[in-house]
């Protein structure tokens, strides 16, 4: 059995208002329409192409916590992963778009709204809300699949504002003098004989294969919580972890045990994690991680609506997310 002192505790844990954003984490950093996001590497550094970028824990469960922050019309260009990558909405109504162009399908998703977007897949999305919005990212893999994957267009545009992508996948601005390191190439484009292999998905198998709706969720975790990304899930795949949704009718206030990792991730409400040294209070837009074998209890620590998505490692590999 773990044991944890309150300042060990308070290190695991990663309050929203002590996030640090990075403005300049990817290649279209610079480009018009994307060139006001946020990116926000909270557990693993993610996926970003700046070195500069801060890790608030660097240590990683299997799997990489991020989030990213964006004024109204901010869009996140083309790109895909080798690892799963999913998003709930924070805050914020967002639009996302997938497919070689970002024609190929779209869906809004509002608050609470998840989307466990399939491997392979060019995709984008923007802020379509009125205020700052934000999307909570799990990232498959230690690693997160070793990068990002951009549509070639991304990379051209860049490349007219100053910022180029080395094949290492570190990037520089030119517009400060930077230069590649020597021996090191720019990233190339994607040939078309594999542009070719990404597959154009159309909006139904998306839509009712990927996507789970904060309201859906809430009904299924009424008495317990819902497993909505697992073998048996309601987005069925196996990423190399599994999300679960809870509510304060999911759990109750009894001690338990995880064997795996535990990430905590507050969307709505205030929740209290005790045991045996201590308690904390997580609120809306914290993240929290558990290590295996702490025995701890979690219950909403106020009344009205709580929720919140819990993340727990798996041992299946962090590869291409499944098709069932």
């Amino acid at each position: 059995m773990i044991v944890l002192e309150f300042r060990e505790f308070d290190k695991k844990i990663v309050r929203f208002g002590d996030l640090r954003p990075c403005r300049t984490a990817f290649v279209d950093a610079h480009s018009p329409g994307s060139d006001e996001k946020e990116n926000f590497a909270i557990i693993g550094k993610g996926v970003s192409e700046n070195p500069e970028q801060y890790v608030h824990i660097k240590e990683t469960p299997g799997f990489n916590i991020g989030a990213a922050g964006q004024p109204p019309g901010c869009t996140n260009s083309l790109h895909y992963h080798h690892t799963a990558e999913v998003f709930f909405v924070l805050s914020g109504s967002w639009r996302f778009f997938w497919g070689r162009w970002g024609t190929a399908g779209e869906v809004v998703l509002e608050e609470g709204d998840i989307f466990n977007i399939p491997t392979g897949v060019f995709r984008g999305f923007e802020n379509v809300g009125d205020d700052y919005g934000m999307i909570m990212s799990i990232l498959g893999g230690d690693d997160a699949g070793g990068g990002v994957i951009w549509a070639p267009q991304v990379i051209e545009a860049a490349l007219d504002h100053g910022l180029v992508l080395g094949e290492n996948g570190m990037l520089v601005d030119t517009n400060k003098g930077e230069q590649l390191p020597a021996g090191v190439k720019p990233m190339p484009l994607l040939s078309e004989e594999k542009l070719k292999q990404c597959p154009e998905t159309g909006v139904q198998k998306i839509v009712q294969g990927y996507v789970a709706r904060h309201l859906d969720l809430s009904a299924l975790a009424r008495n317990n919580p819902c497993l909505v990304i697992g073998e048996h899930g309601v987005l069925r795949d196996r990423p190399g972890f599994e999300v679960e949704f809870l509510t304060r009718d999911s759990i109750g206030d009894d001690p338990y045990v995880s064997e795996r990792y535990e990430i905590l991730m507050i969307m709505r409400g205030h929740w209290r994690v005790a045991w045996q040294q201590g308690e904390v209070v997580l609120a809306p837009g914290d993240t929290c991680k558990l290590p295996p074998g702490f025995e701890h209890s979690l219950a909403p620590a106020m009344m009205g609506e709580a929720s919140l998505y819990r993340v727990i490692d798996t041992d299946d590999p962090a590869g291409p997310t499944m098709n069932f």
